[in-house]
């Protein structure tokens, strides 16, 4: 742990204070504190296995969702984030005595990491993806599959709705382990990610399979089931 980090962290704490949504609904600004915390170890242990600067990628993971301090009531308010956060965090940088160049790196990562978009000209080099990959990876650990399972009640569904929702589930799971990730680092991390999730579904695709009476063994799950809300989450920056 650096004064830089602490310093870092201590100035997302008072940022996300200012947010309005979050002093109604103080839950959720739980949430975006650990979820940022986790994007930020994720980010610093592949810097570290990368020889990246590693302070500075768990500095650039702890800002990329600091725009969550002002209101976000759309869609294409959130598309924003990525680039309001990284004018947020330009004068604070500045502020850290950072080198011009890593300032410049660590602002590109930030506001590329929702949509590969930003506003101001930079690279997308392996050090700015990163920032986007660690937050992909923390989409999908254990704390978020039973999130999503719980947010769209699926102990509620019916059979034939929870089977429907689980082959899908595994398709599309089946398409995110392939893609492209910006180090070897961060690849094998989803993978691993990835792998648990198809483990846990194939299991689960299993045990409800033989939850089906004997007349309704291998009927397929209906295919045009609708998905609730609370499905598998995307990922940002693979629209």
């Amino acid at each position: 742990m650096t004064e830089r980090i602490i310093t870092t962290e201590a100035f997302l704490r008072e940022k996300l204070k200012e947010s309005p949504y979050f002093a109604d609904h103080p839950e959720a600004g739980a949430y975006r504190l650990e979820h940022t915390f986790r994007v930020a170890r994720i980010g610093g242990a592949i810097a570290r296995a990368e020889g990246m600067d590693e302070e500075a990628m768990t500095v650039a993971c702890l800002l990329h969702d600091v725009s969550y301090c002002h209101a976000m009531p759309d869609q294409a308010s959130w598309r924003e984030h990525g680039r309001v956060s990284a004018r947020i965090a330009r004068p604070f940088l500045e502020g850290l005595g950072l080198a011009p160049e890593v300032i410049q790196e660590i602002c590109y990562g930030i506001a590329i990491h929702v949509d590969d978009q930003a506003d101001f000209p930079g690279e997308a080099t392996a050090f700015a993806r990163t920032v986007g990959d660690a937050d992909n990876i923390d989409r999908f650990d254990a704390y978020r599959l039973y999130e999503t399972l719980e947010n769209m009640a699926f102990s509620k569904l019916p059979l034939g709705e929870k089977r429907a929702h689980v082959a899908g589930t595994l398709g599309r799971l089946a398409e995110y382990r392939e893609l492209p990730f910006a180090t070897p680092a961060a690849t094998a991390l989803w993978r691993e990610r990835i792998g648990f999730y198809q483990d846990f579904y194939r299991r689960l695709a299993e045990q409800l399979d033989a939850s089906a009476g004997f007349a309704e063994t291998g009927q397929p799950a209906p295919a045009d089931c609708p998905r609730p809300d609370g499905r598998l989450l995307g990922l940002a920056g693979r629209f």
